[in-house]
């Protein structure tokens, strides 16, 4: 391994490993998941570094194989998990969620949406990216991202409504 790039992707994980872990926890529900998401991204990054023409490019190449391997895993599982309404949090009775409470309704939420659906809303509300980078990322068209975020957030708000009085998804 050459050591300039050795030491220019350690300083990248220990840069960014936390950004990605978040969002592979976001994707995952898992903590153990979620490392080994990130451990595989990073991995398949590493292997294919000498292909990468922009080294500056690199985080969107791990969060690119990490979206990736995270719907293959979904597809490969293919079964759903049912949630019991009875571990809902309930709604507190002033209609604003605290923010361990909203955590756990967001997380259940979104564990009830499609693989697809819950990386767009993770995508576009928790990273932060726009439809244009979304649809580059997923190789789709921009028309694709904005019709599943809508039909996401329906979903969203049909399965988890004591979210809809939430302005922010974060």
């Amino acid at each position: 391994m050459d050591p300039g790039f050795a030491a220019h992707f350690r300083q990248f994980i220990i840069d960014r490993s936390g950004a990605l872990f978040r969002t592979a926890y976001l994707l995952t529900g898992d903590r153990h998941a979620a490392e080994d998401l990130v451990q595989s991204a990073l991995a398949r990054t590493a292997a294919r570094w000498r292909g990468l023409r922009d080294p500056a490019a690199i985080e969107g190449y791990v969060r690119r194989a990490m979206y990736h391997e995270q719907v293959s895993r979904w597809r490969r599982r293919a079964k759903i998990v049912e949630l019991s309404t009875a571990e809902q949090p309930d709604v507190p009775r002033d209609g604003h969620a605290d923010s361990a409470d909203l955590r756990l309704t967001m997380r259940a939420a979104l564990a009830r949406l499609t693989p697809r659906q819950r990386t767009m809303l993770v995508l576009r509300y928790f990273e932060d990216m726009s439809e244009t980078e979304i649809a580059r990322l997923l190789g789709v068209r921009v028309g694709s991202v904005r019709s599943q975020i809508y039909r996401s957030l329906e979903r969203l708000k049909q399965s988890a409504p004591e979210l809809n009085t939430v302005r922010e998804l974060r």
